[in-house]
């Protein structure tokens, strides 16, 4: 009887942990604006704060977070989807204590429905093991991976000043939001040269936003821009544990405390759907 008592206290603590983790989407218009970077520094900085932290390289083909950190990985998202790999064997140790999965090329089409089902199994298994899944996305959307993004419960968005990088930015935005227009947007404005040169970026993406798509975000930071970051890339550490000091890595501190503090002061009065559920739903119901 005790036995049953404690199997069944275990699993419901599980269930609530996996309802509990947050999943979040990382995402830009287009390459080059530090986004892998961006999520990379941010997962770290969480693992730091005590939180247990996957991040999952979703840019299949030109997957970049292991480089970033001098790491290498035999196994590979790809593998895992595929079905030669179990999620299991495909996490590895990163820096800081995050652990990550690596992004990796092959994917030459859409998993069969009986690999989904598996798919959903083994995440629904691992995903109680942490409180944060950091899903680093390709720049653009594609059909492999769009149903993990509908499935998170936030989209960070990197944009940079350049206006090209806005309209990137406000295009992915709008595909987001037909699709799914319940989830929320966190606004990253990176490799800016001034506070007010951040603001205006934030503000001008938001502004785009409300006009056309009747939709509000949120600010979630400023980032500037740094040469020690260009520098831990050369030497493959992340920018955070290149130097701590930096501005950038400062800056990026003072993101990840607003950023906690603002999720405790909204803890919601419901059980958020799991990032799981959702990705089922997709999978099975659409």
């Amino acid at each position: 009887m005790m036995d049953q008592a404690e199997n069944l206290r275990k699993k419901l603590n599980g269930q609530i942990s996996k309802m509990m983790t947050k999943a979040i989407a990382v995402v830009s218009g287009k390459g080059g604006v530090g986004k892998s970077n961006f999520s990379l520094n941010f997962s770290i900085s969480l693992s730091k704060k005590g939180y247990r932290i996957l991040i999952i390289d979703m840019d299949v083909g030109m997957g970049n977070l292991d480089i970033l950190m001098g790491r290498s990985s035999d196994k590979t998202i790809v593998d895992f989807l595929n079905g030669s790999s179990s999620l299991k064997d495909i996490i590895m140790d990163g820096p800081a204590g995050i652990k990550y999965i690596s992004g990796g090329s092959g994917l030459s089409k859409l998993v069969s429905t009986y690999r989904l089902a598996s798919i959903t199994e083994e995440l629904d298994a691992c995903f109680e093991e942490f409180d944060y899944i950091i899903f680093d996305m390709g720049a653009g959307v594609n059909e492999d991976t769009l149903k993990f993004l509908l499935s998170v419960h936030e989209v960070f968005v990197i944009t940079t000043p350049e206006p090209t990088s806005l309209m990137d930015a406000y295009s992915i935005m709008k595909y987001i939001h037909v699709l799914q227009p319940e989830l929320p947007f966190y606004i990253v404005a990176n490799r800016v040269n001034s506070m007010k040169e951040g603001q205006e970026t934030i503000s001008r993406l938001s502004n785009v936003l409300k006009k056309f798509l009747d939709r509000e975000s949120t600010n979630l930071g400023i980032l500037p821009d740094d040469r020690s970051v260009s520098q831990a890339v050369r030497q493959q550490i992340p920018f955070t544990l290149f130097n701590s000091k930096s501005s950038i890595s400062i800056a990026l501190e003072d993101l990840v405390t607003r950023y906690i503090q603002q999720k405790t002061k909204e803890m919601p009065s419901y059980t958020p759907i799991s990032f799981v559920s959702k990705l089922r739903r997709f999978f099975f119901e659409r």
